[in-house]
Protein backbone atom coordinates (compact mmCIF):
# COMPACT_ATOMS: atom_id res chain seq x y z
CA UNK A 1 0.00 0.00 0.00
CA UNK A 2 1.83 3.16 -0.83
CA UNK A 3 1.32 6.82 0.64
CA UNK A 4 -1.79 8.58 0.59
CA UNK A 5 -1.70 12.02 0.57
CA UNK A 6 -5.10 14.19 2.05
CA UNK A 7 -5.55 17.86 0.64
CA UNK A 8 -6.87 19.29 3.53
CA UNK A 9 -8.23 23.48 3.29
CA UNK A 10 -6.32 25.19 4.66
CA UNK A 11 -3.42 22.39 4.12
CA UNK A 12 -0.10 23.08 6.42
CA UNK A 13 3.02 21.16 7.07
CA UNK A 14 2.28 19.98 9.93
CA UNK A 15 -0.88 18.89 9.38
CA UNK A 16 0.62 16.71 6.37
CA UNK A 17 3.04 15.63 8.18
CA UNK A 18 0.72 13.96 11.07
CA UNK A 19 -2.22 12.77 8.28
CA UNK A 20 0.66 10.84 6.63
CA UNK A 21 2.15 9.60 9.62
CA UNK A 22 -1.24 8.33 10.51
CA UNK A 23 -1.76 6.78 7.05
CA UNK A 24 2.00 4.95 7.69
CA UNK A 25 1.09 3.38 10.86
CA UNK A 26 -1.70 1.85 9.26
CA UNK A 27 -0.26 0.23 6.80
CA UNK A 28 2.35 -1.41 9.28
CA UNK A 29 -0.53 -2.35 11.43
CA UNK A 30 -2.58 -4.04 8.34
CA UNK A 31 0.98 -5.97 7.22
CA UNK A 32 1.61 -6.88 10.52
CA UNK A 33 -1.60 -8.96 11.60
CA UNK A 34 -1.53 -9.94 7.87
CA UNK A 35 1.64 -11.84 8.83
CA UNK A 36 0.79 -12.56 12.25
CA UNK A 37 -2.32 -14.61 10.33
CA UNK A 38 -0.20 -16.39 7.68
CA UNK A 39 2.77 -17.40 10.69
CA UNK A 40 -0.44 -18.82 12.99
CA UNK A 41 -1.86 -20.28 10.01
CA UNK A 42 1.33 -21.62 8.75
CA UNK A 43 2.37 -23.39 12.33
CA UNK A 44 -1.47 -25.14 13.20
CA UNK A 45 -1.13 -26.76 10.08
CA UNK A 46 1.90 -28.10 10.83
CA UNK A 47 0.99 -29.13 14.05
CA UNK A 48 -1.94 -30.99 12.82
CA UNK A 49 0.47 -32.79 10.36
CA UNK A 50 2.39 -33.51 13.09
CA UNK A 51 -0.65 -34.65 14.84
CA UNK A 52 -2.13 -36.79 12.22
CA UNK A 53 1.20 -38.93 11.33
CA UNK A 54 1.36 -39.91 15.51
CA UNK A 55 0.09 -43.17 15.09
CA UNK A 56 -2.97 -43.19 18.12
CA UNK A 57 -2.71 -45.62 20.62
CA UNK A 58 -4.71 -48.75 20.33
CA UNK A 59 -6.07 -50.69 22.50
CA UNK A 60 -3.72 -53.44 24.24
CA UNK A 61 -3.98 -56.80 22.66
CA UNK A 62 -3.37 -60.20 24.86
CA UNK A 63 -0.32 -60.41 23.53
CA UNK A 64 1.06 -57.03 23.87
CA UNK A 65 0.14 -57.57 27.80
CA UNK A 66 1.57 -60.77 27.88
CA UNK A 67 5.22 -59.36 27.35
CA UNK A 68 4.68 -56.81 30.08
CA UNK A 69 5.76 -56.64 33.12
CA UNK A 70 4.47 -55.67 36.83
CA UNK A 71 7.43 -53.03 37.30
CA UNK A 72 7.26 -52.21 33.35
CA UNK A 73 3.59 -51.49 33.82
CA UNK A 74 4.54 -49.17 37.22
CA UNK A 75 7.08 -47.18 35.37
CA UNK A 76 4.46 -46.68 32.46
CA UNK A 77 1.49 -45.24 34.76
CA UNK A 78 4.24 -43.41 36.58
CA UNK A 79 5.42 -41.57 33.27
CA UNK A 80 1.97 -41.24 32.62
CA UNK A 81 1.04 -39.26 35.73
CA UNK A 82 3.69 -36.95 34.93
CA UNK A 83 1.88 -36.50 31.95
CA UNK A 84 -1.01 -35.67 33.53
CA UNK A 85 0.43 -33.22 36.15
CA UNK A 86 1.89 -31.06 32.64
CA UNK A 87 -1.17 -31.08 31.24
CA UNK A 88 0.22 -32.95 28.14
CA UNK A 89 -1.14 -35.93 28.36
CA UNK A 90 -2.50 -38.41 24.79
CA UNK A 91 -4.20 -37.53 22.38
CA UNK A 92 -7.22 -40.96 21.68
CA UNK A 93 -9.79 -41.35 19.35
CA UNK A 94 -12.03 -43.19 22.28
CA UNK A 95 -14.50 -44.05 19.81
CA UNK A 96 -12.33 -46.05 17.96
CA UNK A 97 -10.64 -47.11 21.00
CA UNK A 98 -14.08 -48.55 22.00
CA UNK A 99 -15.06 -50.58 18.87
CA UNK A 100 -11.67 -52.24 18.90
CA UNK A 101 -12.25 -53.39 22.74
CA UNK A 102 -16.10 -54.29 22.05
CA UNK A 103 -14.77 -58.30 21.44
CA UNK A 104 -12.57 -58.15 24.76
CA UNK A 105 -10.29 -57.12 27.32
CA UNK A 106 -6.68 -57.15 28.63
CA UNK A 107 -5.98 -54.77 31.04
CA UNK A 108 -2.63 -53.84 32.09
CA UNK A 109 -3.53 -53.34 36.13
CA UNK A 110 -6.48 -53.15 38.60
CA UNK A 111 -6.55 -49.73 40.51
CA UNK A 112 -8.90 -49.24 43.43
CA UNK A 113 -9.80 -45.45 44.36
CA UNK A 114 -11.27 -43.88 46.74
CA UNK A 115 -14.82 -42.42 45.82
CA UNK A 116 -13.28 -38.55 45.29
CA UNK A 117 -14.85 -37.39 42.40
CA UNK A 118 -11.32 -35.39 42.35
CA UNK A 119 -9.73 -38.45 40.97
CA UNK A 120 -10.23 -39.01 37.47
CA UNK A 121 -8.00 -42.50 37.54
CA UNK A 122 -7.67 -43.29 34.11
CA UNK A 123 -6.50 -39.50 33.24
CA UNK A 124 -4.34 -39.57 36.48
CA UNK A 125 -2.50 -41.92 34.67
CA UNK A 126 -2.85 -40.95 30.61
CA UNK A 127 -5.05 -44.46 30.06
CA UNK A 128 -7.62 -44.95 27.48
CA UNK A 129 -10.29 -47.61 27.21
CA UNK A 130 -9.13 -50.84 28.47
CA UNK A 131 -5.69 -50.21 29.53
CA UNK A 132 -6.70 -50.87 33.03
CA UNK A 133 -9.56 -51.81 35.98
CA UNK A 134 -10.78 -49.54 38.25
CA UNK A 135 -12.68 -50.43 41.40
CA UNK A 136 -13.85 -47.59 43.75
CA UNK A 137 -15.20 -47.12 47.40
CA UNK A 138 -15.14 -44.26 49.76
CA UNK A 139 -11.94 -44.88 51.38
CA UNK A 140 -10.37 -47.29 49.13
CA UNK A 141 -10.45 -50.16 51.66
CA UNK A 142 -10.57 -53.87 51.13
CA UNK A 143 -13.59 -56.00 51.31
CA UNK A 144 -14.83 -59.05 49.76
CA UNK A 145 -16.33 -57.94 47.00
CA UNK A 146 -13.02 -55.89 46.10
CA UNK A 147 -11.16 -59.00 46.74
CA UNK A 148 -12.70 -60.95 43.97
CA UNK A 149 -12.90 -58.17 41.32
CA UNK A 150 -9.12 -58.00 41.95
CA UNK A 151 -9.12 -62.21 41.41
CA UNK A 152 -10.67 -61.86 38.24
CA UNK A 153 -8.71 -59.13 37.18
CA UNK A 154 -5.28 -60.63 37.53
CA UNK A 155 -5.76 -64.37 37.68
CA UNK A 156 -8.32 -64.43 34.35
CA UNK A 157 -8.14 -61.03 32.90
CA UNK A 158 -4.12 -61.28 33.19
CA UNK A 159 -3.65 -57.60 35.09
CA UNK A 160 -0.17 -57.73 36.06
CA UNK A 161 -0.20 -54.49 39.12
CA UNK A 162 -2.23 -53.54 41.70
CA UNK A 163 -1.92 -50.13 42.92
CA UNK A 164 -4.41 -49.18 46.26
CA UNK A 165 -4.79 -45.29 45.63
CA UNK A 166 -5.61 -43.36 48.11
CA UNK A 167 -5.41 -39.31 48.59
CA UNK A 168 -4.67 -36.19 50.61
CA UNK A 169 -7.45 -34.65 52.61
CA UNK A 170 -9.66 -38.22 52.29
CA UNK A 171 -13.23 -37.69 54.01
CA UNK A 172 -13.88 -40.92 54.82
CA UNK A 173 -10.59 -41.03 56.53
CA UNK A 174 -11.57 -37.68 58.25
CA UNK A 175 -14.90 -39.13 59.15
CA UNK A 176 -13.26 -42.69 60.59
CA UNK A 177 -11.34 -40.65 62.72
CA UNK A 178 -14.02 -38.21 64.33
CA UNK A 179 -16.08 -41.83 64.43
CA UNK A 180 -19.20 -40.46 62.72
CA UNK A 181 -22.35 -42.66 63.29
CA UNK A 182 -24.59 -42.66 60.36
CA UNK A 183 -26.56 -44.92 58.52
CA UNK A 184 -24.62 -46.87 56.61
CA UNK A 185 -21.43 -45.11 56.57
CA UNK A 186 -20.97 -45.90 60.01
CA UNK A 187 -20.30 -49.52 59.55
CA UNK A 188 -18.13 -48.77 56.30
CA UNK A 189 -16.16 -46.11 58.59
CA UNK A 190 -15.38 -49.34 60.73
CA UNK A 191 -13.23 -50.93 57.86
CA UNK A 192 -11.14 -47.73 57.96
CA UNK A 193 -11.04 -47.11 61.53
CA UNK A 194 -8.21 -49.89 62.16
CA UNK A 195 -5.58 -47.71 60.75
CA UNK A 196 -5.51 -45.33 63.62
CA UNK A 197 -4.95 -48.51 65.82
CA UNK A 198 -1.81 -49.92 63.64
CA UNK A 199 -0.26 -46.31 62.52
CA UNK A 200 3.05 -45.85 63.12
CA UNK A 201 3.54 -43.25 67.06
CA UNK A 202 2.47 -39.89 65.96
CA UNK A 203 2.82 -36.66 68.10
CA UNK A 204 0.75 -34.15 67.33
CA UNK A 205 -3.02 -33.29 67.62
CA UNK A 206 -4.64 -36.58 66.52
CA UNK A 207 -7.78 -34.83 65.14
CA UNK A 208 -9.59 -34.72 61.28
CA UNK A 209 -8.49 -30.81 61.91
CA UNK A 210 -4.91 -31.61 61.76
CA UNK A 211 -4.15 -32.28 58.08
CA UNK A 212 -0.91 -33.82 59.18
CA UNK A 213 -2.85 -36.73 61.21
CA UNK A 214 -4.90 -36.99 58.76
CA UNK A 215 -1.95 -37.90 56.04
CA UNK A 216 -0.69 -40.34 58.78
CA UNK A 217 -3.89 -42.22 58.68
CA UNK A 218 -4.60 -41.83 54.50
CA UNK A 219 -0.80 -43.64 54.08
CA UNK A 220 -1.43 -46.43 56.83
CA UNK A 221 -5.03 -47.51 55.76
CA UNK A 222 -3.05 -47.83 51.91
CA UNK A 223 -1.06 -50.04 53.80
CA UNK A 224 -3.37 -51.41 55.13
CA UNK A 225 -5.14 -52.16 52.29
CA UNK A 226 -2.25 -53.88 50.48
CA UNK A 227 -1.78 -56.03 53.84
CA UNK A 228 -5.16 -57.30 53.80
CA UNK A 229 -4.81 -58.00 49.76
CA UNK A 230 -2.27 -60.51 50.62
CA UNK A 231 -3.58 -61.51 54.04
CA UNK A 232 -7.61 -62.46 52.56
CA UNK A 233 -6.65 -63.87 48.75
CA UNK A 234 -4.72 -66.77 48.41
CA UNK A 235 -4.31 -66.11 44.44
CA UNK A 236 -2.87 -62.92 44.28
CA UNK A 237 -0.44 -63.86 47.12
CA UNK A 238 0.37 -66.67 45.04
CA UNK A 239 0.66 -64.72 41.88
CA UNK A 240 2.74 -61.82 43.67
CA UNK A 241 5.14 -64.78 44.79
CA UNK A 242 5.70 -65.79 41.59
CA UNK A 243 6.52 -62.32 40.80
CA UNK A 244 3.17 -62.40 38.10
CA UNK A 245 1.76 -59.56 39.57
CA UNK A 246 2.93 -56.60 42.07
CA UNK A 247 0.98 -54.61 44.96
CA UNK A 248 1.92 -51.41 45.80
CA UNK A 249 -0.22 -48.52 47.56
CA UNK A 250 -0.03 -44.94 46.09
CA UNK A 251 -0.85 -41.32 47.12
CA UNK A 252 -2.43 -38.49 45.34
CA UNK A 253 -2.18 -34.91 46.13
CA UNK A 254 -5.16 -33.59 45.27
CA UNK A 255 -3.33 -30.23 45.00
CA UNK A 256 -1.14 -31.08 42.41
CA UNK A 257 -2.38 -34.01 40.46
CA UNK A 258 0.91 -36.17 41.61
CA UNK A 259 1.17 -39.89 42.54
CA UNK A 260 3.73 -40.70 44.94
CA UNK A 261 4.26 -44.39 46.14
CA UNK A 262 3.59 -45.43 49.36
CA UNK A 263 6.62 -47.30 51.16
CA UNK A 264 5.77 -50.49 53.21
CA UNK A 265 6.67 -50.29 57.03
Amino acid sequence: MGTKFINLKPATTNRLYYVTLAFNGTATMTRFILTLIVCTSAFLLTLDKTRATEPAPNVLTQEQQAQLTPQNILDELMAGNSRFVSNNLTERNHSKQVREAYAGQFPKAVILSCLDSRIPVEDVFDRGVGDIFVARVAGNFINEDILGSMEFACHVAGAKLIIVLGHTHCGAVQAAIDNVQLGNITPMLAKIRPALKTAQPFSGNKTSANPEYVAHICCENIRMAVRMIRKESEILKALENKGSVEIVGAYYDLNSGTVSIVEEK
